[in-house]
């Protein structure tokens, strides 16, 4: 196929966000919206593309060789098994979905049919994080002991206008913004075993939580802490800092994520690697030097990986079993909030993955 004809379903920012980067991705093209509001059909004319109102719509219509999910939390399950079940590639956004009952249906979804199903954690695209996971995999850190991740995001109060926003399964910091720092740390740790939590929504007053602070213990060693809020004014966190949006979000020069290992430290999206200048001494000067890396737009390069599992097939960066393990963590630090108790994580759930045979008949 010359250009991959792909529709985007839903019409918000990260939506918008899909939409723009599909304008900027060679051998793809926005063929069709679909966005039941009004203003969704405004958007479409802009674009000059049909603006269908449901995904039956869509399907009927023949528009789409692919889709990009971008609706809310609970419409991920019925929205995309939907695509799946006709044949057509889905790119969904971050979390999976509302609950672990939906993310394994959806599991299931995707292993009967072979359909290839990408889930939209961007960050794991990021040329910072890849050389970040590059250096951590190559001993650069020695084994890792700990990582202090801050994540400040003085959301306005227009934020709030769609409801599910502060909706509990929907809402909230832990669901909508810690998914990509959970996702990180397991890619860079390895899985989690326990948590620890306590969640607080004083400031806001809905009914999910609108700051949380949380401390993880990893299956292979080390110890992470979070901290995290929607109405806590600062610079740190990464959605501020390393410039992955920059049409929605400044980048100011700080970090915002610190891993020590037992050789070294690394700060983020920086990328300064700290090092003792002989055996680790706190006594010592450390010496800083730049982890290379040759910068691009993640969200393009998740759009270019989606293209080439539409095409040759493979296994997705990020697979729904993957995704699914950032919800049960998600889950795990929820109940641990609620009760004041560690909690176990618990994957047993999530069997190993398939032999997946795509559309092409390759085999990952």
């Amino acid at each position: 196929m010359d250009q991959i004809a792909v529709a985007v379903i839903g019409a918000g920012a990260i939506g918008r966000t899909h939409i723009d980067t599909l304008a900027r991705v060679p051998g793809m093209r926005l063929s069709a919206l679909v966005e039941p509001a009004p203003a969704g059909r405004a958007l479409a004319e802009s674009l000059g593309v049909p603006c269908l109102t449901d995904v039956q719509a869509l399907l009927d219509s023949g528009l789409a060789q692919a889709a990009i999910v971008a609706t809310p939390n609970e419409t991920h399950l019925p929205v995309s098994q939907a695509l799946l079940r006709a044949g057509v590639p889905v790119l969904l956004e971050k979390p999976v979905a509302e609950s672990l009952e939906s993310a394994l249906q959806l599991i299931a979804v995707g292993d009967r049919t072979g359909v290839p199903l990408l889930i939209g954690h961007h960050r794991r695209h990021n040329p910072i994080i890849r050389a970040a996971h590059r250096a951590i995999q190559d001993g650069a850190l020695g084994d890792l002991v700990m990582a202090t991740v801050t994540c400040s995001l003085a959301k306005p109060d227009g934020y709030f206008a769609a409801p599910w926003r502060s909706s509990k399964g929907a809402g909230g910091p832990l669901l909508i913004n810690l998914v990509h720092e959970i996702d990180l740390l397991r890619y860079f740790f390895g899985e989690i075993a326990d948590v620890q939590a306590i969640a607080s929504h004083a400031s806001r007053g809905f009914p999910v939580e609108d700051t949380a602070a949380v401390c993880l213990t990893f299956a292979k060693g080390g110890l992470a802490t979070l901290c995290i809020s929607d109405a806590a004014v600062g610079p740190w966190a990464w959605d501020l800092t390393a410039g992955e949006n920059m049409a929605r979000f400044p980048a100011h020069a700080v970090s915002a994520h610190h891993y020590a290992g037992t050789l070294a430290g690394l700060s983020l999206p920086d990328l300064t690697l700290w090092r003792p200048e002989g055996p680790p001494d706190w006594t010592r000067q450390l010496s800083p030097q730049q982890v290379p890396v040759s910068h691009g737009d993640p969200y393009e390069a998740q759009l270019a990986h989606f293209a080439d599992l539409i095409r040759s097939g493979g296994a997705p960066r990020v697979s729904a079993r993957d995704a699914t393990a950032n919800l049960i963590v998600l889950d795990a630090i929820r109940a641990a909030a609620e009760t004041g108790h560690r909690v176990a994580v618990d994957l047993s759930v999530l069997n190993p993955e398939p032999e997946t045979v795509f559309n092409n008949g390759s085999r990952s």
